[in-house]
């Protein structure tokens, strides 16, 4: 049985990779809810000061209130790091109608963003059921990203926006013969999408610092779609019994479809699954149920059982044991080995106990396992992202060692 590493290592990588990923965006900086705090109670103070002013005190009141909410919106995402630009706040407005949606294009047309697109729903072919990738942001010596639309209607899935992200140099006519390993990336639940690796976590900027520092070699990046087009529902990247089969899906859709389009390493050795959260869980489930598809798993934000996400499987029992690694890593068969990362912030006690749970219980079935703790961060895109430096140089690790693909 082939070893994926002499000794599985957490990686040490230089400070201009780590602070890169660890730095807040201009939206999540403390000092933004502090000033709408500030300014909502300063607005509170002159309208008690001008109570007697019925006009004033009616337009005091509604101005403080308005302050202390948006306050109190931009304090929560300043702890969980999930709209980091003023692209992000853009792409989140759209999702409504009206001015928020104007308000939403306004803000995504000023922006310089790379992972910006200007309509993923026109993304791939439009018959035949046949993906087809095309740009969402022009190619250059940084790389390129593009829209892998992969349609599996016979597996519940109408249409899949899956990003590629492509390392520098994909395109150039030197590198046609060249062929890269690729990480696939799986999104949170509910409400999470494709897009969040490329901006809260990220992903095409830690890429290229990692390039930048000559820490690891060229790959590729996939951030996979697995909402079955309805993000609202909490999947956890299962086959559900009646519904979306979404676990197969990715295995036999999404991977087959990356390898065709693109010059992939077409093997278990040189492909990688991870996501955070429910995409943690997912890649967690998935990998381990895939032995033969992915050799490296990258688990940040882990969990090992399904909890309140459950009913998904609408009480199949068989389904549940199935799809709970918690009961079956005990006692389940490794063909081959494989090599996980699982990253936590040291402020959420529960992740650091959960991830060494899954660490001892995959170490006694024989698998290399690292555990990586960023220190300060919780369950949040926080330590998603401040860890993906880490993650992509772990899978680096393993893609150099495994045998070379025919």
């Amino acid at each position: 049985m082939t070893r994926l590493l002499p000794q599985a290592v957490d990686p040490i990588l230089p400070p201009s990779v780590t602070s890169q990923a660890r730095d807040l965006g201009p939206l999540e900086s403390p000092l933004l809810w502090l000033a709408f705090a500030g300014a909502a109670t300063a607005v509170l103070a002159v309208t008690i000061a001008l109570a007697h002013r019925r006009r004033a005190r009616r337009w005091g009141v509604s101005g403080s209130i308005a302050l202390f909410l948006i306050a109190a919106i931009t304090a929560v995402n300043s702890y969980v790091g999930y709209v980091r630009t003023p692209s992000d706040l853009g792409r989140l407005l759209q999702r409504g109608s009206g001015a928020m949606n104007v308000a939403g294009t306004l803000l995504r047309g000023t922006s310089d963003d790379p992972a910006e697109d200007s309509d993923p729903s026109t993304a791939g072919s439009s018959s035949g059921g046949s993906p087809a990738a095309r740009p969402a942001a022009p190619s250059n010596a940084n790389g390129s990203i593009e829209v892998l639309n992969v349609p599996d209607p016979a597996h519940g899935v109408r249409n899949g926006e899956n990003y590629v992200v492509l390392p520098a140099g994909y395109h150039d006519p030197a590198s046609a013969a060249k062929r890269y390993p690729v990480v696939y990336l799986i999104h949170g639940y509910p409400y999470g999408g494709p897009r969040d690796w490329l901006t809260s976590g990220s992903a095409p900027q830690t890429l290229k610092s990692l390039e930048d520092a000559n820490v690891i070699q060229p790959m590729i990046i996939v951030s996979v779609d697995l909402t079955a087009n309805r993000p609202s529902t909490d999947w956890e990247c299962l086959n559900v019994p009646g519904g979306p089969q979404l676990e197969t899906y990715l295995a036999s859709s999404i991977v087959p479809s990356v390898d065709k389009h693109y010059r992939t390493f077409a093997d278990r050795g040189h492909r990688a699954l991870g996501g955070m959260s429910g995409g943690g869980f997912g890649a967690l489930n998935i990998g381990l149920h895939h032995l033969g598809e992915f050799g490296t798993l990258l688990i940040s934000l882990p969990y090992d059982d399904l909890n309140d996400s459950v009913g998904v499987l609408g009480g199949n029992q068989a389904a549940i044991a199935a799809n709970t690694p918690r009961r079956y890593i005990p006692t389940m068969p490794f063909p081959q080995k494989i090599a996980v990362m699982l990253t936590v912030g040291t402020g959420a006690p529960t992740d650091v106990a959960t991830a060494h749970r899954i660490a001892g219980s995959l170490q006694r079935r024989g698998q290399e396992v690292v555990v990586h703790a960023e220190r300060g961060f919780n369950h949040t895109w926080h330590t998603a992202r401040a860890t993906l430096p880490y993650m992509l140089a772990f899978a680096d690790q393993n893609f150099r060692t495994a045998p070379a693909a025919s």
